[in-house]
């Protein structure tokens, strides 16, 4: 098993965009269930100790999925995805927006646009992620508030349910 799997995460200022490229020791087929079956994804898709509760959700063109991020103490952080374009184990693109339990947007934090692509290398698989802003004030907003490391750390939680699922 290849233990050291490439994590790089860039902020592209003139394009409003954070970067990531990650790698996965697990087939394609593996990693996209793990990013679009809310069975799985509820398992990684929140920062600890935090959680993922999904409240609905359909993976397809103009389908959307809203979710809480629960933390320790039951307070839910709610965001929907609403997912504009899907290409079977290849990309889909969503936007995805802060909002209450009802899908209302929270006001003045606007979206984020996610185009997520899916490859492999050798045995790994290989997930390019751009995350787009409206503005850089919202970009690097989300940015002060730990995205990073929250996010590095969800992908941490998805390698060890990869490596158990083998």
């Amino acid at each position: 098993m290849k233990s050291d799997l490439t994590m790089n995460f860039s902020i592209d200022k003139e394009n409003i965009a954070v970067i990531i490229k990650r790698e996965f020791n697990a087939s394609l087929s593996n990693v996209w269930a793990a990013w679009t079956e809310v069975e799985i994804l509820d398992q990684w898709w929140a920062p600890a100790p935090f959680k993922s509760k999904t409240k609905s959700m359909e993976f397809k063109e103009g389908g959307r999925r809203l979710y809480a991020m629960v933390g320790p103490d039951g307070q839910e952080r709610w965001s929907f995805f609403d997912y504009s374009s899907i290409s079977p184990k290849t990309n889909f693109k969503h936007s995805s927006t802060f909002c209450d339990a009802d899908a209302n947007p929270v006001p003045n934090m606007g979206s984020s646009y996610w185009d997520v692509t899916f490859s492999e290398e050798g045995d790994l698989t290989v997930v390019d992620i751009v995350i787009k802003r409206d503005s850089l004030a919202e970009l690097e907003k989300v940015v002060e508030m730990g995205f990073k490391e929250g996010f590095t750390s969800t992908l941490k939680i998805l390698d060890k349910i990869l490596e158990a699922g083998k």
